[in-house]
C-alpha cells in the first residue's frame, strides 16, 4: 500500500516538474529546453535507430525532431505525457524520412488477408536483447517498421494504419510476417551459433 501511495506520489510529483519544464521552455529558457532534450533524447534516439537502422540517418531525424518538438511546443496541450507527445513526433518523422526514401509497404490484396494465427512463437528460442535487435535490423523496412511500432512502442493496428497511411489489415499482415522472418533470422544464428 505504502509503496504505491509513493509510486503515485512520484508520478505526481514528474507530472507537475515536466509540466514546469515545458512552461520554462515556452518562454525560450535555453537550460529548461537541454534539461527536456536530456530527459527524453536517448530513448527517442533507440526508437529511431530501430525504426530506421541507421545510426546516422537516427541521429539525424532525432535533432530535426528536436527541432520541431521546440518551434511546436505551443501546440502541445497536455492531453498526453510530454515524452507521449515527442515520442508521436519522432515516430511521425521516422515514417517520413522512410517514405522520402521511397520505402513503401507492400500492400495486400486484403480478401487474402485473414488473421493469421500465432504460429511463430520465440519460446523455443534462447533469445537476449542484443541478439533480437540485431535480428530486427535485418527485417527488410515495412516489417521493421510496423513491427517496432507494435511491438515496441505499443501502438495497435488501427493507430499505425494512421500514422504510414495503409489499411489495419496490411498493419497485421505485415506485423505477423515480420514475426514469422524475425524468428527465422533468429533461428538462423542460432543453428550457426551451435554449429561453430
Amino acid at each position: 500500500m505504502a509503496a504505491e501511495r509513493l509510486k503515485k506520489k512520484s508520478a505526481a510529483m514528474s507530472g507537475k516538474t515536466h509540466t514546469a519544464l515545458v512552461k520554462d521552455c515556452l518562454t525560450g529558457d535555453r537550460k529548461a529546453q537541454y534539461r527536456l532534450y536530456r530527459l527524453y533524447s536517448k530513448a527517442m534516439f533507440n526508437t529511431c535507430l530501430r525504426m530506421l537502422k541507421n545510426r546516422e540517418d537516427a541521429e539525424d531525424v532525432l535533432q530535426n525532431s528536436f527541432v520541431d518538438v521546440f518551434t511546436k511546443l505551443h501546440m502541445y496541450r497536455g492531453d498526453a505525457t510530454i515524452g507521449a507527445w515527442i515520442k508521436r513526433i519522432v515516430i511521425n518523422n521516422c515514417i517520413n524520412f522512410i517514405k522520402k526514401r521511397r520505402i513503401l509497404l507492400t500492400e495486400l490484396d486484403t480478401s487474402r488477408v485473414k488473421d493469421m494465427p500465432d504460429e511463430n512463437s520465440f519460446d523455443d528460442l534462447k533469445l537476449d536483447m542484443s541478439k533480437i535487435n540485431k535480428a530486427i535490423y535485418q527485417l527488410p523496412d515495412g516489417y521493421r517498421v510496423v513491427f517496432t511500432l507494435y511491438a515496441l512502442e505499443g501502438y495497435d493496428h488501427q493507430e499505425i494504419s494512421e500514422i504510414i497511411g495503409t489499411t489495419v489489415s496490411t498493419s497485421k499482415s505485415q506485423y505477423s510476417r515480420a514475426k514469422k522472418k524475425l524468428k527465422e533470422i533468429l533461428i538462423d544464428r542460432q543453428n550457426l551459433a551451435q554449429n561453430s
